[in-house]
């Protein structure tokens, strides 16, 4: 997330020492990748990565200024209105400007501790892996003050069809006001095209409002089109921010 070195003690091998350091830490705890992101403005940090051994990831950072979102957010489609169009278009745009937004015809919920099980049920359906305890990490972290998370389930039937989690940000290679990370968001196929993704990330954006951040930042795989065109649609475009990866091999 940061690395720091004064400028007295700069070029004397203390950076790499203690990228070093962390990388003899993570092989111990087991981890086999570290990642990163840096703007391509900060020329020493580029610099740095490089002469570390880092490699420009294949992921695409991308983000959203908050006040681009609202003015993108259409009315949710009509229960009754047939699916149309990309199966994966959560903001098809209707002509009522009196509809009510996606947010408002959606059970939206915070996320609670108790919701991590069916979450990571959820979760491992869509992606086709186990993140559990990444889930659980991140709701711990929200749950004992020691992050400002934006968290929030779709509920439908009395079961959660949808998650959304993201964190504040205060500060990181190149930033100067506080961004919004999102970590994740995902909906239950059987319970896709209803609005569910627009609404969650529609009670984010007014949230991180009322926070004062000024954006939303994600990481993207490339392979997933999907989800790229829907945060496209949204408002997210490419990042001043480059994805950087370093194999611990």
């Amino acid at each position: 997330e940061v690395i720091g070195v004064k400028r007295p003690a700069q070029a004397h091998g203390m950076g790499a020492a203690l990228g070093i350091a962390l990388e003899d830490e993570a092989r111990r705890r087991g981890i086999r990748e570290l990642r990163t992101a840096a703007t391509w403005r900060e020329h020493r940090m580029l610099r740095f990565l490089d002469h570390g051994g880092w490699s420009l990831g294949r992921n695409q950072v991308i983000d959203c200024p908050i006040d681009a979102f609202a003015p993108r957010e259409a009315p949710a489609p009509a229960q009754d209105e047939p699916p149309h169009g990309d199966p994966n278009d959560y903001s098809a745009a209707r002509s009522c400007d009196f509809e009510p937004l996606a947010r408002d015809v959606v059970d939206l919920r915070v996320l609670r501790p108790e919701d991590v099980e069916p979450v990571a049920r959820l979760d491992q359906r869509i992606i086709g892996r186990d993140r559990s305890g990444f889930l659980r990490h991140a709701l711990a972290e929200a749950a004992d003050g020691f992050a400002v998370r934006a968290s929030f389930a779709a509920w439908v039937d009395g079961s959660i069809a949808g998650y959304m989690m993201a964190r504040l940000d205060m500060g990181d290679f190149g930033r100067t006001s506080p961004v919004a990370i999102l970590d994740t968001i995902g909906v239950d196929p059987r319970h896709g095209r209803k609005g569910i993704g627009r609404a969650l990330l529609s009670q984010l954006f007014v949230s991180l409002a009322a926070l004062r951040a000024e954006r939303v930042e994600t990481v993207v795989s490339h392979a997933n089109l999907d989800l790229l065109a829907f945060l496209s649609r949204a408002g997210f475009g490419p990042s001043e921010r480059l994805a950087f990866v370093k194999r611990l091999d």
